[in-house]
């Protein structure tokens, strides 16, 4: 639903047929399926051991001697399988379904002659132009009130504006063309530093206008074609490692950038003769060694020397915050693949007791207390992973945050369990209230 949500303008209209369509919809449903399955086991052993409950069978092996942790070994077994099985589809299913998710929702978007653009909207994507449709037909080919801004760095820029028209891909979907009817075409020609130019109006009753899409679909190529979640774990593994070895070519730059402009960076390595020249005086101020003549020209030397190394290191600087970022993101997908697999077996350690606790079947309570749990799991992963990407923590802490949250969870209810706990007894709650009740009525009385 998400997903859908997200891209339902780019896929109304299109006039997709039902194989794409289903097609599209398999590939959505694939990449959930490793956060869906500890949700369905967190549910299904709620109910399981539920009915158990309910049935007082579980009472009934525990009065033969058998204690809840033998009797739930067979099943958490089942779950360690199940996370096994989680781990395999993250690492080797869901890149290849990413991959052609990206490239369909790519195709559909580019295939189709609606694109991107939106009713009412300036729209910038193809470079050197922006263009606003006032109305598109149910067909996303017939448009109505069209704007299209030529942007050509002179004074202005040229524009077209047409009542009607017609918007279509070319074949090779190289090219966007737009026919246009009943419109007016505004250009001016001239220098660019001058302001003599000359401005022309032309009237048309129809006009055929190309689009390169070159740069749009090299934008869309970069923006979506590569993403760590493509990669599975041993590829994860060398892209890490390479952009790890990346930080000693940064140091290099910094000292070819830095070192023509501060000359002492070139006696760094004869610091060891100086310390053998006798101790000078202290001195607490620059100018006490400078002379009032000098002053002004050292001090613009100064600023013109500090100011171009900020300026030399600005893009170096830039590009190491972009390859730190980078190095998260696809360690934070190296350890989602062990995460969401981890979570199949903590939340049966959750479900497992919490059933037995609890004592009801079906799908009402079980169902309840399971998207509890599961939306507190989500909640915990999501923030973990919020706090990783900000850099406020580090990855590990941020992706095992919540396993490390629920595990104690877990423990405490298989605890409680063991013991025939009344954790979720309503009876015995009122019990333990019904003296506070009494002593509350005899005060209020008096």
């Amino acid at each position: 639903m998400q997903f859908f949500w997200l891209y339902i303008d780019d896929l109304v209209g299109k006039g997709l047929d039902t194989f794409t369509i289903i097609k599209l919809i398999g590939l959505v449903s694939a990449s959930t399926f490793t956060t869906a399955l500890p949700l369905a086991l967190l549910f299904s052993s709620i109910m399981t051991f539920g009915n158990l409950g309910e049935s007082f069978e579980l009472i009934a092996i525990k009065a033969a001697g058998i204690p809840l942790i033998r009797f739930m070994r067979p099943l958490f077994i089942f779950a360690i399988f199940l996370a096994g099985v989680a781990f395999l589809f993250a690492n080797n299913i869901i890149p290849v379904t990413q991959m052609k998710l990206t490239s369909l929702k790519y195709e559909i978007i580019v295939s189709k002659p609606a694109l991107d653009i939106k009713e009412g909207v300036f729209y910038d994507k193809i470079d050197g132009y922006v263009i606003k449709i006032g109305k598109k037909e149910s067909n996303d080919s017939v448009i109505r009130n069209i704007i299209i801004f030529e942007k050509k760095y002179n004074l202005q820029d040229n524009m077209i504006i047409a009542e009607s028209g017609v918007m279509r891909v070319s074949k090779d979907k190289k090219f966007l063309e737009f026919v246009l009817f009943n419109g007016w075409r505004y250009q001016e020609r001239g220098l660019k530093n001058t302001t003599n130019t000359e401005f022309s109006r032309l009237n048309f009753k129809e006009y055929k206008k190309v689009f390169n899409l070159k740069s749009f679909q090299s934008n869309k190529l970069n923006d979506n074609i590569y993403d760590p979640k493509m990669l599975s774990v041993r590829q994860l593994n060398k892209a890490m490692d390479s952009l790890k070895n990346r930080d000693s070519i940064f140091v290099k730059k910094v000292r070819r950038e830095v070192t023509p402009y501060l000359r002492f960076m070139s006696f760094r390595d004869s610091v060891k003769l100086f310390s053998a020249l006798p101790k000078m005086k202290p001195v607490n101020k620059f100018n006490e060694i400078i002379p009032d003549s000098l002053s002004a020209s050292i001090n613009e030397a100064i600023g013109y020397q500090f100011s171009s190394i900020f300026n030399n290191l600005t893009p170096i600087r830039d590009n190491y915050k972009d390859n730190i970022t980078a190095g998260a993101y696809h360690a934070i997908e190296w350890h989602r693949k062990f995460t969401l697999s981890f979570a199949c077996i903590v939340l049966f350690l959750i479900g497992a007791p919490l059933g037995s606790i609890i004592r009801k079947g079906g799908l009402g309570t079980p169902l309840v207390l399971a998207i509890i749990f599961f939306v507190v799991f989500f909640l915990l992963n999501n923030f973990g992973e919020k706090f990783a990407k900000s850099g406020e923590w580090n990855v590990y802490t941020g992706m095992w945050f919540s396993s490390a949250i629920l595990i104690p969870v877990g423990i405490f209810l298989t605890y409680k369990a063991m013991r025939d706990s009344q954790l979720f007894n309503q009876e015995f709650y009122y019990r333990l209230l019904q003296p506070i009740k009494v002593t509350l009525r005899k005060y209020f009385k008096k």
